[in-house]
């Protein structure tokens, strides 16, 4: 049998894509390798959302390039972002890719490999927004992890000043309900336990609910929460604008759905949200978290941090941390401000010094860190329900995950793999947590 590799960058909609891609080359008789050297084809999806991001792929693609001197029958094919950003300069540049696919085309990845393997083509370039949506395409989700990645929303309509997403996803597009439940029936029968819900902005899905009306999220979640395999519900990435009340409420109403929320706010001062076109206030997202603390007081929050965005001074850095000490956030990510080529945010006046921004990360992560450390310290002592994923790196241990995404380790038979069972916390450090079956 033929052997795939992927290379995966970038966000949790790229391992979704990756996942589906894979499903494709299955039916086209490949099975999935580890080692890209005894692969008959490489296929990297790309991610284009920070600096130098393009670089890193086309580093990534020397190494491959290099492989196919000695084998010239390998098929290299690049999917995602990148080419949909820099299409152009991947053909200059990487000429011996054989197919590059835009994050909207990958289910045209059987057609595109027939030209290749009949030789009508030397190089397939596509990375035009069809018209006809990539998902009525794909083939049914082949086994799935214990815990699997749903696409439900694709593409932006914010523009923020900073971000490719608008310009490499396209346009919001909300998949219809029925195929989402369709597919998570699927998964579930595959395998999946929990499933995460994904979207650029995912509480901004609207799609044709089953009765034929329009739905929201606080709509699709009960409805999900019905299918009898699936133990556990989680969403991402939402934005602060699209959490109504009735999506907040589900917290409360639906045990399936896990007490996390990742809610990026990228800064506290609403001097810098507003050059970001964020179109929400600081005061606006605290008031949805004390809202959603007093409804699921168990609710633990993560975010995203831009630190150095241009004309941030050092008020609204302090504005920044402020917040941060307010909300108490389980954890995030944070990053210095890189400017995306297109996007007006490189092209405004009053850029920060790069040492600048360092210092200023380095500040926050330290402030960030300290609050992941001592939620995970908090932890200790209490029984969360686990839910085992994989075995760990130690003889007879196993690892899952905590309702709030924490990694877990314990020790456990692996005859327990895929089973939610309470866990007595006993250790934690800032990244993980151990502990041993509650009796």
């Amino acid at each position: 049998m033929k052997k795939a590799f992927i290379r995966t960058m970038g966000c949790q909609m790229n391992v979704y894509d990756s996942s589906r891609m894979m499903d494709i080359l299955r039916n086209l008789g490949y099975e999935e390798t580890s080692e890209y050297t005894e692969a008959d084809l490489i296929l990297v999806n790309t991610c284009h959302i920070r600096e130098k991001a393009s670089e890193k792929v086309f580093s990534e693609l020397g190494r491959y390039g290099q492989l196919k001197k000695h084998r010239p029958d390998l098929i290299i094919v690049v999917a995602g972002c990148v080419v949909q950003a820099e299409g152009e300069e991947l053909q200059e540049r990487a000429t011996f890719v054989d197919i590059a696919l835009g994050p909207q085309n990958y289910h045209h990845l059987p057609e595109k490999l027939e030209l290749i393997r009949r030789k009508t083509k030397k190089q397939v370039i596509e990375a035009d927004f069809p018209a006809q949506t990539k998902f009525d395409f794909l083939p049914a989700p082949g086994r799935q992890a214990y815990s699997a990645y749903l696409a439900i929303q694709e593409g932006c309509d914010r523009f923020c000043s900073y971000c490719v997403v608008p310009y490499t996803r396209g346009a919001e597009y909300s998949r219809p309900a029925a195929d989402i439940i369709r597919e998570a029936e699927a998964m579930t029968e595959a395998g999946a336990k929990e499933i995460t819900l994904l979207g650029q902005n995912v509480n901004a899905w609207h799609g044709i609910g089953t009765d034929g009306k329009i739905w929201r999220l606080e709509d699709l979640i009960p409805r999900l929460a019905e299918l009898p395999k699936l133990l556990r519900i989680r969403f991402v990435t939402s934005y602060p604008s699209d959490m109504t009340q009735e999506l907040l409420q589900c917290f409360a109403d639906y045990e399936k759905l896990m007490p996390y929320l990742h809610l990026p706010v990228q800064s506290g001062s609403d001097k810098v949200l507003k050059a970001m076109n964020r179109r929400y206030t600081s005061a606006e997202y605290l008031d949805i978290v004390y809202r959603l603390k007093d409804i699921c007081p168990e609710i633990a929050l993560s975010s995203d941090f831009i630190v150095g965005f241009p004309g941030e001074e050092d008020s609204d850095f302090a504005q920044t941390m402020d917040l941060v000490e307010k909300v108490g956030f389980a954890s995030s990510f944070s990053f210095k401000y890189s400017p995306r080529p297109g996007t007006p945010g490189a092209a405004m006046k009053g850029q920060i010094p790069e040492k600048v921004k360092a210092e200023r990360l380095d500040i926050l992560q330290a402030l960030l860190q300290s609050e992941q450390k001592a939620f995970n310290q908090n932890c200790i002592g209490k029984i969360l329900p686990v839910l085992l994923e994989h075995e760990g790196k130690s003889q007879g241990q196993l690892c899952g995950r905590s309702p709030y995404l924490q990694n877990v380790n314990l020790p456990a038979d692996k005859n327990l793999l895929g089973t939610i069972i309470p866990v007595k916390i006993t250790k934690s450090t800032l990244n993980s947590l151990s502990g041993e079956i509650a009796l």
